[in-house]
């Protein structure tokens, strides 16, 4: 456990980040695995009605630092690229 002042703030700075952090991890995380289950079940309409949602919160995770931002870009590259495969 933290000692000093300036430790213990850290570890509550670092806890709300975390959990922060986590929202959007989850929503990011839950919007592309139905995606996939979508699109493995092809129903290729009711995923491409999802993507602007997924492109939403890349975005917004990335801006705000939860992943990078070449990391979101290819995530929304692989999505829409298995989205408007050729079946």
């Amino acid at each position: 456990m933290p000692i000093t002042k300036s430790a213990k703030k850290a570890l509550r700075q670092n806890q709300k980040r975390k959990a922060k952090n986590l929202v959007y991890k989850k929503k990011m995380k839950n919007l592309i695995k139905e995606v996939r289950s979508l699109v493995s079940e092809k129903k290729i309409e009711d995923a491409k009605k999802l993507l602007p949602q997924i492109y939403k919160s890349l975005d917004k995770s990335a801006k705000v630092g939860v992943i990078k931002k070449n990391t979101a870009s290819r995530k929304k590259s692989r999505i829409t690229k298995s989205v408007n495969k050729k079946v």
